[in-house]
């Protein structure tokens, strides 16, 4: 057979291969609700709902940074919590940038109102307000250039449309690290501060 036919064969392989464990990654997992109320391509404005995490400040004194923070997190959601409890795990993992802090939103059916308190210190569990979001899209890896980009296009969006935002960024991650940097999606999001009411003379 013609070596480039086989390549070819190979590639088309692998590619699906890629596809299917981008989906399967994906599939079977609890997301964050949310409603869309503008969707512009890759830009999206969002409400969500008030979401019960798990987070934990991510630092180098230690070690691992981001990969230790994940592991003390994925720890808490396989059972090491005072109740004991598995906890599925659910996409995006959210990371905020001050401080810079991972969190796992935790599912409707791990009782959000009252959660198993982690064993860990050095994880805590609170509450996201509910409230909307402007966010866009993006694939690739989690770089710092890569978020500073994507933070850089949301902002000029929003300021296109006379919105303005009330808090730090959050980015989000749906993909494990194997998956290919092209098919991963990721997410930028920026809380929005309140509207004025129709009329309301800003007093």
């Amino acid at each position: 057979m013609n070596p480039s036919i086989i390549a070819s064969v190979f590639l088309v392989a692998g590619l699906a291969l890629a596809l299917w464990g981008c989906k399967t990654s994906r599939t079977g997992y609890e997301s964050a609700p949310y409603s869309v109320s503008v969707r512009d391509g890759v830009y999206e404005l969002r409400d969500y709902p008030e979401l019960a995490v798990v987070q934990t400040v991510m630092t180098n004194s230690g070690g691992g940074g981001s990969n230790a923070g994940f592991g003390k997190l994925f720890r808490y959601i396989s059972g090491e919590n005072k109740d004991r409890a598995s906890i599925a795990m659910t996409t995006p993992v959210l990371i905020s940038r001050e401080p810079r802090t991972m969190a796992f939103v935790l599912p409707a059916k791990a009782s959000p109102a009252n959660p198993p308190v982690p064993v860990d210190a050095s994880l805590n569990l609170g509450k996201i307000p509910a409230g909307r979001f402007a966010v866009l899209r993006f694939s690739g890896g989690s770089s710092p250039a890569k978020e500073s980009e994507a933070l850089s296009l949301l902002k000029t969006w929003i300021a296109n449309r006379q919105l303005a935002s009330a808090a730090p960024p959050v980015f989000g991650y749906f993909d494990p690290p194997w998956t290919p940097p092209f098919l991963r999606r990721n997410e930028v999001m920026l809380r929005l501060a309140p509207q004025p009411a129709a009329g309301d003379s800003g007093r």
